[in-house]
């Protein structure tokens, strides 16, 4: 059998080996150092220079602070989008507030601005008016922000930015985790760059990432002695992984140009298939392309996404379904919600291809000679 193609590996080179020996040959391991803040300077830097950066222990760190910092707590909701990864939902059952999912737009897959407008209104209707909402820049598309931040501020409820998956990705011309006055980001391996675990909260107010990194290191107040006066957590980045960012963020624009290359050979390819139909480009930005993602109509195709996905895994290929909507989630299944149709057909029909951009012309082919003979065995 061939050796395994993953979904999204991550892509090392000399450029972070030679950081991380850097870090450890000063045996300045932990806690903190210098390259957690070269880090989080230049990450600063990438986004244009307004916003300032926390390096944290996860995304879900990140989005976790952000409700914090924010107040927001038992008795709140929460607007999230019911097409994402359970970070994002679980978040807001950690400070106590209950989420509220919204659908996605059929045209972007991102959360749908008319139906945001309608749960709010819905919930000022009867007397439990959100607090905030956290948007999800999908499979690493921004969401339609220019909508989004109008209906937040007309209805004065809170933006967090769920960016996790779009570091690269740009908004009218802006580079994505600066939509919001709260946006986090993820390093997890599968990103397009990894710092192995990960995270950062992102902010323009200084104040709000000075307060993110000492609730992050266990709120210790600043004297001789450890004095507490709020509640901490152990959320900081190490040093050591902190060089293995920065050393993965002088490759950033290469990883995006890779997985954009990825998605274009695909749909040349795997396009022309009956059936086969991929996630669009919102004309308010550039795509990352994360994952490519695309959709099977089995009737047209002859086989459904399961059984692609079946049967790529046969030949040692990874492939996904994409994510589980929020409402069908056993855990959450006394959430209330707003629509719910289009991200569950998006489920029901899509798949996440292998999207890594160290991915080979040959694994590459290889993946789409076996989408091809799926086809052709069914007809």
């Amino acid at each position: 059998m061939s050796e395994r193609t993953y979904l999204s590996p991550p892509h090392m080179g000399d450029v972070e080996r030679g950081l991380l020996l850097e870090a450890f040959d000063s045996n300045w391991i932990a806690p903190l150092g210098p390259h957690v803040d070269g880090f989080e300077r230049e990450m600063s830097e990438l986004l244009g220079g307004k916003t300032h950066a926390a390096a944290l222990s996860s995304g879900t760190a990140a989005l976790h602070l952000a409700l914090i910092i924010l107040g927001i707590g038992p008795g709140d909701r929460v607007l999230v989008p019911t097409l994402t990864f359970a970070a994002t939902a679980n978040v807001v059952r950690y400070v106590g507030a209950t989420p509220v999912f919204v659908d996605c737009d059929k045209e972007t897959w991102q959360v749908s601005p008319d139906l945001v407008a309608e749960a709010i209104a819905d919930g000022a209707k009867h007397g439990k008016p959100p607090r905030a909402l956290i948007t999800v820049d999908l499979y690493g598309q921004c969401a339609d922000y220019a909508r989004l931040s109008e209906i937040c501020a007309t209805a004065g409820i809170q933006l967090i930015q769920d960016a996790a998956e779009a570091l690269g990705a740009t908004h009218r011309g802006a580079a994505a985790g600066t939509q919001a006055e709260l946006a986090a980001l993820s390093f997890n391996g599968n990103k397009i760059i990894t710092t192995s675990g990960g995270g950062m909260l992102l902010s323009p107010r200084r104040d709000y990432i000075e307060l993110a990194r000492k609730l992050s290191t266990q709120a210790r107040e600043p004297v001789a002695h450890y004095e507490h006066e709020l509640i901490g957590y152990n959320y900081r980045m190490s040093n050591l992984l902190a060089a293995v960012g920065r050393g993965q963020l002088r490759h950033l624009p290469a990883r995006v140009a890779a997985r954009r290359a990825n998605f274009e050979h695909y749909r040349r390819t795997l396009g022309e298939l009956p059936g086969w139909s991929f996630m669009p480009e919102a004309s308010y930005g550039t795509h990352t392309r994360w994952l490519t993602t695309a959709l099977i109509d089995a009737q047209r195709f002859g086989v459904d996404r399961e059984q692609v996905r079946l049967a790529l895994e046969a030949e040692n290929i990874e492939s996904r379904a994409l994510w589980k909507p929020m409402h069908l989630q056993p855990v959450f299944r006394d959430a209330p919600r707003v629509g719910g149709a289009v991200s569950e057909a998006l489920f029901r029909d899509g798949l996440c291809l292998p999207s890594g951009s160290s991915l080979q012309e040959a694994d590459r082919e290889r993946i789409i000679a076996r989408v091809q003979r799926c086809g052709q065995e069914a007809r």
